[in-house]
Protein backbone atom coordinates (compact mmCIF):
# COMPACT_ATOMS: atom_id res chain seq x y z
CA UNK A 1 0.00 0.00 0.00
CA UNK A 2 1.55 2.83 -1.06
CA UNK A 3 0.50 6.57 0.97
CA UNK A 4 0.42 9.95 -0.27
CA UNK A 5 0.20 13.10 1.35
CA UNK A 6 -1.78 16.16 -0.03
CA UNK A 7 -2.73 15.07 -3.51
CA UNK A 8 -5.34 16.78 -5.52
CA UNK A 9 -8.91 15.45 -5.86
CA UNK A 10 -10.13 18.07 -8.65
CA UNK A 11 -8.36 15.98 -11.18
CA UNK A 12 -9.92 12.53 -10.37
CA UNK A 13 -13.74 14.26 -10.56
CA UNK A 14 -15.92 15.13 -13.95
CA UNK A 15 -16.54 18.65 -11.87
CA UNK A 16 -12.75 19.82 -11.73
CA UNK A 17 -13.42 21.27 -8.52
CA UNK A 18 -12.41 20.57 -4.66
CA UNK A 19 -9.15 20.82 -2.67
CA UNK A 20 -6.99 17.88 -1.51
CA UNK A 21 -6.43 14.85 0.22
CA UNK A 22 -4.69 14.88 3.36
CA UNK A 23 -3.62 11.19 2.76
CA UNK A 24 -4.25 9.26 -0.78
CA UNK A 25 -3.66 5.75 -1.30
CA UNK A 26 -4.72 3.95 -4.81
CA UNK A 27 -6.09 0.30 -3.79
CA UNK A 28 -5.60 -2.65 -6.86
CA UNK A 29 -6.70 -5.14 -4.58
CA UNK A 30 -8.76 -6.47 -2.12
CA UNK A 31 -6.07 -6.94 0.67
CA UNK A 32 -4.68 -3.50 -0.14
CA UNK A 33 -7.98 -1.69 0.61
CA UNK A 34 -8.24 -3.50 3.68
CA UNK A 35 -4.95 -2.61 5.04
CA UNK A 36 -6.21 1.30 3.52
CA UNK A 37 -9.24 1.02 5.85
CA UNK A 38 -7.19 -0.49 8.78
CA UNK A 39 -4.60 2.40 8.74
CA UNK A 40 -7.65 4.85 8.66
CA UNK A 41 -8.95 3.24 11.57
CA UNK A 42 -6.02 2.69 13.53
CA UNK A 43 -4.97 6.44 12.98
CA UNK A 44 -8.44 7.80 13.51
CA UNK A 45 -8.85 9.07 10.15
CA UNK A 46 -12.19 9.81 8.42
CA UNK A 47 -11.79 7.86 5.37
CA UNK A 48 -13.64 8.90 1.70
CA UNK A 49 -14.13 6.24 -0.55
CA UNK A 50 -13.36 7.56 -4.69
CA UNK A 51 -14.49 5.34 -7.49
CA UNK A 52 -14.66 7.16 -10.56
CA UNK A 53 -15.00 10.77 -9.05
CA UNK A 54 -18.50 11.29 -11.28
CA UNK A 55 -20.93 11.80 -8.93
CA UNK A 56 -19.59 13.99 -6.35
CA UNK A 57 -18.72 17.32 -5.41
CA UNK A 58 -15.62 17.86 -3.55
CA UNK A 59 -15.23 20.98 -0.82
CA UNK A 60 -12.96 23.39 -2.14
CA UNK A 61 -10.84 22.50 1.77
CA UNK A 62 -10.64 18.90 0.51
CA UNK A 63 -10.52 15.84 2.43
CA UNK A 64 -8.86 16.18 5.88
CA UNK A 65 -8.62 12.46 6.17
CA UNK A 66 -7.49 9.13 4.00
CA UNK A 67 -9.22 8.68 0.70
CA UNK A 68 -9.19 5.31 -0.71
CA UNK A 69 -9.61 5.03 -4.48
CA UNK A 70 -10.81 1.60 -5.38
CA UNK A 71 -8.83 0.44 -8.27
CA UNK A 72 -9.71 -3.20 -8.44
CA UNK A 73 -10.09 -4.40 -12.01
CA UNK A 74 -11.30 -7.68 -13.64
CA UNK A 75 -14.44 -8.73 -15.65
CA UNK A 76 -15.00 -12.22 -15.22
CA UNK A 77 -17.10 -14.45 -16.98
CA UNK A 78 -18.27 -17.73 -14.71
CA UNK A 79 -21.17 -18.86 -16.11
CA UNK A 80 -23.15 -18.03 -19.13
CA UNK A 81 -24.52 -14.03 -18.35
CA UNK A 82 -22.97 -14.04 -14.52
CA UNK A 83 -19.95 -11.51 -14.60
CA UNK A 84 -18.07 -10.64 -11.27
CA UNK A 85 -16.22 -7.26 -12.03
CA UNK A 86 -13.59 -5.18 -10.52
CA UNK A 87 -15.00 -2.67 -8.63
CA UNK A 88 -12.84 -0.17 -9.72
CA UNK A 89 -13.74 -1.55 -13.69
CA UNK A 90 -15.00 1.61 -15.90
CA UNK A 91 -18.76 1.22 -15.80
CA UNK A 92 -19.20 2.32 -19.84
CA UNK A 93 -16.41 -0.03 -20.67
CA UNK A 94 -18.05 -2.85 -18.59
CA UNK A 95 -21.43 -2.12 -20.48
CA UNK A 96 -19.78 -2.26 -23.86
CA UNK A 97 -17.74 -5.76 -23.36
CA UNK A 98 -21.36 -7.25 -22.31
CA UNK A 99 -23.00 -5.69 -25.42
CA UNK A 100 -20.42 -6.96 -27.60
CA UNK A 101 -20.83 -10.58 -26.15
CA UNK A 102 -24.56 -9.90 -26.86
CA UNK A 103 -25.54 -9.80 -22.98
CA UNK A 104 -28.81 -7.82 -22.10
CA UNK A 105 -29.67 -5.73 -19.23
CA UNK A 106 -27.67 -2.92 -19.26
CA UNK A 107 -27.20 -1.19 -22.72
CA UNK A 108 -29.41 1.26 -21.89
CA UNK A 109 -27.25 2.29 -19.33
CA UNK A 110 -24.53 2.92 -21.78
CA UNK A 111 -22.35 6.07 -21.25
CA UNK A 112 -22.99 6.54 -17.36
CA UNK A 113 -19.32 8.28 -15.98
CA UNK A 114 -18.52 6.02 -13.34
CA UNK A 115 -16.86 2.56 -11.65
CA UNK A 116 -18.67 -0.29 -11.51
CA UNK A 117 -18.62 0.14 -7.76
CA UNK A 118 -20.50 3.15 -7.75
CA UNK A 119 -23.17 1.92 -9.89
CA UNK A 120 -25.19 -0.38 -6.71
CA UNK A 121 -24.71 2.28 -4.40
CA UNK A 122 -27.70 4.85 -5.76
CA UNK A 123 -29.07 2.07 -7.80
CA UNK A 124 -27.80 3.78 -11.14
CA UNK A 125 -30.67 3.80 -13.25
CA UNK A 126 -31.36 5.62 -17.07
CA UNK A 127 -33.58 5.25 -20.08
CA UNK A 128 -35.48 2.37 -18.87
CA UNK A 129 -33.31 0.30 -17.04
CA UNK A 130 -31.99 0.34 -13.57
CA UNK A 131 -29.04 -1.30 -12.45
CA UNK A 132 -30.57 -3.53 -9.27
CA UNK A 133 -32.10 -5.36 -12.30
CA UNK A 134 -29.16 -7.54 -12.90
CA UNK A 135 -27.16 -7.19 -9.68
CA UNK A 136 -27.12 -10.56 -8.03
CA UNK A 137 -24.66 -9.62 -4.95
CA UNK A 138 -21.71 -6.92 -4.10
CA UNK A 139 -18.86 -7.68 -2.53
CA UNK A 140 -17.95 -5.12 -0.23
CA UNK A 141 -15.49 -4.79 2.81
CA UNK A 142 -17.48 -3.22 6.16
CA UNK A 143 -15.21 -0.98 7.40
CA UNK A 144 -15.89 -1.20 11.02
CA UNK A 145 -14.77 -4.80 11.45
CA UNK A 146 -12.36 -4.99 8.01
CA UNK A 147 -14.75 -8.28 6.96
CA UNK A 148 -15.10 -9.48 3.39
CA UNK A 149 -18.51 -9.92 2.77
CA UNK A 150 -21.15 -10.43 0.13
CA UNK A 151 -24.62 -9.54 -0.01
CA UNK A 152 -27.36 -10.02 -2.08
CA UNK A 153 -29.41 -8.15 -3.77
CA UNK A 154 -32.45 -7.99 -1.68
CA UNK A 155 -30.43 -7.19 1.12
CA UNK A 156 -29.16 -4.23 -0.29
CA UNK A 157 -32.32 -3.00 -0.12
CA UNK A 158 -32.63 -1.14 -3.34
CA UNK A 159 -35.49 1.18 -4.71
CA UNK A 160 -35.34 4.32 -6.99
CA UNK A 161 -32.12 6.06 -6.76
CA UNK A 162 -31.53 4.69 -3.81
CA UNK A 163 -30.14 1.51 -1.63
CA UNK A 164 -29.17 0.83 2.00
CA UNK A 165 -25.69 2.10 1.14
CA UNK A 166 -26.67 6.09 0.52
CA UNK A 167 -29.48 5.71 3.00
CA UNK A 168 -29.20 3.46 6.13
CA UNK A 169 -26.21 2.09 5.98
CA UNK A 170 -24.15 5.12 4.31
CA UNK A 171 -20.78 4.42 5.20
CA UNK A 172 -20.17 1.34 6.44
CA UNK A 173 -18.99 -0.47 3.41
CA UNK A 174 -16.74 -0.48 0.57
CA UNK A 175 -17.16 -2.05 -2.53
CA UNK A 176 -14.66 -4.63 -4.07
CA UNK A 177 -16.53 -6.86 -6.44
CA UNK A 178 -20.23 -6.83 -7.97
CA UNK A 179 -21.75 -9.55 -9.95
CA UNK A 180 -24.34 -9.14 -12.41
CA UNK A 181 -26.43 -11.53 -14.09
CA UNK A 182 -27.41 -10.54 -17.67
CA UNK A 183 -29.37 -12.40 -20.63
CA UNK A 184 -27.43 -14.23 -23.27
CA UNK A 185 -28.94 -12.86 -27.12
CA UNK A 186 -31.93 -10.94 -24.62
CA UNK A 187 -33.69 -8.17 -26.60
CA UNK A 188 -32.38 -4.95 -25.70
CA UNK A 189 -34.94 -2.76 -23.19
CA UNK A 190 -36.90 -0.38 -25.42
CA UNK A 191 -38.85 1.68 -23.20
CA UNK A 192 -37.93 4.89 -22.61
CA UNK A 193 -39.67 7.79 -24.41
CA UNK A 194 -36.30 9.23 -26.19
CA UNK A 195 -34.92 5.58 -27.20
CA UNK A 196 -38.49 5.12 -28.52
CA UNK A 197 -38.15 8.72 -30.60
CA UNK A 198 -34.92 7.19 -32.17
CA UNK A 199 -36.24 4.32 -33.38
CA UNK A 200 -39.62 5.74 -35.18
CA UNK A 201 -40.07 4.48 -38.47
CA UNK A 202 -37.86 1.58 -38.58
CA UNK A 203 -39.05 -1.37 -39.54
CA UNK A 204 -36.25 -4.02 -38.23
CA UNK A 205 -35.83 -4.01 -34.27
CA UNK A 206 -32.58 -2.69 -33.31
CA UNK A 207 -30.25 -4.97 -31.70
CA UNK A 208 -28.10 -4.54 -28.79
CA UNK A 209 -25.57 -2.56 -30.02
CA UNK A 210 -27.51 -0.27 -31.87
CA UNK A 211 -29.40 0.82 -28.84
CA UNK A 212 -26.07 1.11 -26.69
CA UNK A 213 -25.05 3.66 -29.55
CA UNK A 214 -28.83 5.23 -30.01
CA UNK A 215 -28.00 5.78 -26.19
CA UNK A 216 -24.66 6.67 -25.97
CA UNK A 217 -25.50 9.53 -28.57
CA UNK A 218 -28.91 11.04 -26.75
CA UNK A 219 -26.86 11.95 -23.86
CA UNK A 220 -24.29 13.05 -25.74
CA UNK A 221 -26.90 15.40 -26.89
CA UNK A 222 -27.86 16.35 -23.72
CA UNK A 223 -24.24 16.41 -22.51
CA UNK A 224 -24.51 13.61 -20.30
CA UNK A 225 -21.41 12.15 -22.38
CA UNK A 226 -18.29 12.59 -20.79
CA UNK A 227 -16.57 14.18 -24.45
CA UNK A 228 -13.23 15.58 -23.94
CA UNK A 229 -12.58 18.82 -24.28
CA UNK A 230 -16.77 19.63 -24.16
CA UNK A 231 -17.19 22.58 -21.43
CA UNK A 232 -20.50 21.26 -20.75
CA UNK A 233 -19.05 18.11 -19.83
CA UNK A 234 -17.35 19.61 -16.59
CA UNK A 235 -20.73 18.51 -14.39
CA UNK A 236 -22.02 15.64 -12.38
CA UNK A 237 -24.76 14.68 -14.97
CA UNK A 238 -27.87 14.66 -13.79
CA UNK A 239 -27.91 17.14 -10.63
CA UNK A 240 -31.48 16.19 -9.48
CA UNK A 241 -33.27 13.45 -8.77
CA UNK A 242 -36.78 13.21 -10.42
CA UNK A 243 -39.49 13.61 -7.30
CA UNK A 244 -41.60 10.73 -6.71
CA UNK A 245 -44.71 12.28 -5.36
CA UNK A 246 -48.23 11.10 -4.42
CA UNK A 247 -50.66 11.13 -7.25
CA UNK A 248 -52.68 14.18 -5.24
CA UNK A 249 -49.52 15.59 -5.19
CA UNK A 250 -49.09 15.43 -8.94
CA UNK A 251 -52.62 16.84 -9.41
CA UNK A 252 -51.84 19.50 -7.26
CA UNK A 253 -48.77 20.89 -8.97
CA UNK A 254 -50.55 20.49 -12.73
CA UNK A 255 -52.94 22.60 -11.58
CA UNK A 256 -50.99 25.07 -10.60
CA UNK A 257 -49.06 24.82 -13.63
CA UNK A 258 -51.97 25.63 -15.75
CA UNK A 259 -52.78 28.27 -13.39
CA UNK A 260 -49.25 29.80 -14.67
CA UNK A 261 -49.31 29.36 -18.23
CA UNK A 262 -52.46 27.22 -19.52
CA UNK A 263 -50.40 25.59 -22.55
CA UNK A 264 -47.98 24.05 -19.98
CA UNK A 265 -48.05 20.32 -19.43
CA UNK A 266 -47.07 18.70 -16.52
CA UNK A 267 -44.92 15.77 -18.08
CA UNK A 268 -45.96 12.96 -15.33
CA UNK A 269 -44.75 9.16 -15.39
CA UNK A 270 -45.80 6.17 -13.16
CA UNK A 271 -43.27 5.29 -10.57
CA UNK A 272 -42.91 2.53 -7.89
CA UNK A 273 -45.33 1.83 -5.19
CA UNK A 274 -48.03 3.61 -6.98
CA UNK A 275 -46.30 7.00 -6.93
CA UNK A 276 -45.98 9.50 -9.73
CA UNK A 277 -42.33 10.74 -10.94
CA UNK A 278 -42.09 14.09 -11.95
CA UNK A 279 -39.17 14.96 -14.04
CA UNK A 280 -37.04 17.28 -12.19
CA UNK A 281 -35.92 18.96 -15.45
CA UNK A 282 -39.28 20.65 -16.21
CA UNK A 283 -39.19 21.95 -12.57
CA UNK A 284 -36.00 23.33 -12.57
CA UNK A 285 -37.32 25.03 -16.35
CA UNK A 286 -40.38 26.28 -14.83
CA UNK A 287 -38.86 27.91 -12.19
CA UNK A 288 -36.83 29.85 -14.13
CA UNK A 289 -33.22 28.04 -14.97
CA UNK A 290 -33.23 27.43 -18.68
CA UNK A 291 -30.75 25.68 -20.48
CA UNK A 292 -27.39 27.94 -20.91
CA UNK A 293 -28.42 29.85 -17.42
CA UNK A 294 -25.14 31.35 -16.20
CA UNK A 295 -24.20 32.15 -12.64
CA UNK A 296 -20.49 33.60 -13.28
CA UNK A 297 -17.74 30.63 -13.02
CA UNK A 298 -21.00 28.23 -12.66
CA UNK A 299 -24.20 27.59 -14.52
CA UNK A 300 -26.49 25.16 -16.46
CA UNK A 301 -25.61 22.85 -19.49
CA UNK A 302 -26.66 24.41 -23.09
CA UNK A 303 -27.96 20.73 -23.61
CA UNK A 304 -29.90 19.55 -20.33
CA UNK A 305 -31.48 21.53 -17.70
CA UNK A 306 -30.44 19.50 -14.57
CA UNK A 307 -26.71 19.62 -15.25
CA UNK A 308 -25.06 22.10 -13.16
CA UNK A 309 -21.72 22.81 -15.18
CA UNK A 310 -18.12 24.27 -14.23
CA UNK A 311 -17.94 27.12 -16.59
CA UNK A 312 -13.92 26.66 -15.87
CA UNK A 313 -12.81 28.55 -12.93
CA UNK A 314 -15.98 27.44 -10.47
CA UNK A 315 -15.18 26.51 -7.00
CA UNK A 316 -17.39 23.92 -4.95
CA UNK A 317 -18.51 27.06 -3.04
CA UNK A 318 -19.81 27.88 -6.36
CA UNK A 319 -21.57 25.13 -6.98
CA UNK A 320 -23.36 24.93 -4.33
CA UNK A 321 -24.93 27.99 -4.49
CA UNK A 322 -26.37 27.35 -7.70
CA UNK A 323 -27.67 24.15 -6.33
CA UNK A 324 -29.39 25.80 -3.20
CA UNK A 325 -30.72 28.72 -5.48
CA UNK A 326 -32.26 26.12 -7.63
CA UNK A 327 -33.85 24.32 -4.51
CA UNK A 328 -35.22 27.33 -3.38
CA UNK A 329 -36.69 28.82 -6.15
CA UNK A 330 -38.13 25.34 -7.06
CA UNK A 331 -39.40 25.17 -3.84
CA UNK A 332 -41.19 28.64 -3.68
CA UNK A 333 -42.71 27.83 -7.16
CA UNK A 334 -43.92 24.50 -6.97
CA UNK A 335 -43.41 23.57 -3.16
CA UNK A 336 -41.67 20.85 -4.06
CA UNK A 337 -37.69 19.98 -2.71
CA UNK A 338 -35.51 18.60 -5.36
CA UNK A 339 -32.79 16.23 -3.70
CA UNK A 340 -29.31 16.20 -5.31
CA UNK A 341 -27.90 13.08 -6.74
CA UNK A 342 -23.76 13.92 -6.59
CA UNK A 343 -22.53 13.16 -2.82
CA UNK A 344 -20.85 16.30 -1.36
CA UNK A 345 -17.96 15.42 0.22
CA UNK A 346 -15.85 17.29 2.81
CA UNK A 347 -18.59 20.11 3.25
Amino acid sequence: MLLQENVSLAPLTTFKVGGPARWFVDCSTESEVQEAAAHAMRHNLPLFVLGGGSNLVIADEGWPGLVLKVSIKGIEETAQGFFRVGGGEDWDSFVAHAVRKNYAGIECLSGIPGTVGGTPVQNVGAYGQEVSETIVYVRVLERATGTIMELNAAECGFFYRASIFNSSQRGRYVFTWVAYQLMKDGSPRIEYADVQKYFAGRVEAPNLQQVRDAVREIRQAKAMLIVEGDPDCRSAGSFFKNPLVASAEADRIEALARQRAPDKILPRYPGPDGLVKLPAAWLVEQAGFSKGYSRGPVGISRKHSLAIVNRGSATARDIVALKEEIQQRVLEVWGIQLQPEPELVGF
